[in-house]
């Protein structure tokens, strides 16, 4: 008889991706997850398979779990007050990151994307979709008037996709939310 599960893998994968959000993929061992998940090495890979494996399904439950792109730049109306928003959002949560843990989109791209090609594919399948979210609303903004004709989306989109991710980068280090603040303040100018 098949024994059933005496945890739930549900509330097991969002702590590991608590677990490997703040200390990263190589700093966590096996150890430390079985500890921080509560439940025994077997259970683990029972459940999730490798260490490697359990990462990347909690990257992709870092990204369910992430900003909606989507709802917050497709709603009806001006597009260019949204686009502040979230920029300011960003600004405001890398700011706000005691623990210093950045994105999980980030870390991933620095610590693993140089050598694993399928963590490299589901970063820049992130990037591509939110570069390809910007670009859409974006290109609404300029159809809507609130862009000059000149400005190029698409550019647009992947400048402020970069300045994204070196907010998440700079919110990691930083002890001033000034300079974040700032920088998302002098960055979104490019829309004027």
């Amino acid at each position: 008889m098949a024994r059933t599960k005496e945890f739930d893998p549900d509330a097991a994968l969002q702590r590991a991706m608590e677990l490997f959000w703040h200390k990263g993929y190589e700093a966590t061992s096996m150890a430390d997850l079985v500890e921080h998940l509560g439940i025994g090495r077997a259970s683990v890979y029972a459940t999730f398979g490798s260490k490697r494996e359990l990462y990347l399904k909690a990257y992709d439950r870092y990204l369910e779990n992430g900003v909606d792109f989507v709802g917050l730049l497709s709603r009806p109306g001006p597009v260019l007050p949204a686009v502040r928003a979230l920029v300011e959002r960003y600004a405001d949560e890398a700011a706000r990151d005691t623990l210093h843990r950045g994105c999980m989109v980030v870390n991933t791209a620095v610590e693993l994307a140089p050598h694993d090609r399928t963590a490299a594919r589901r970063v820049e399948a992130n990037w591509d979709f939110v570069e390809g979210t910007l670009t859409s609303a974006l290109a609404r903004a300029r159809a809507q008037g609130e862009l000059s004709a000149g400005k190029d989306p698409r550019a647009l989109a992947r400048f402020l996709l970069t300045l994204l991710q070196g907010i998440r980068v700079m919110g990691m280090g930083s002890q001033d939310p000034a300079r974040l603040r700032d920088t998302a303040a002098v960055a979104l100018s490019v829309l004027n």
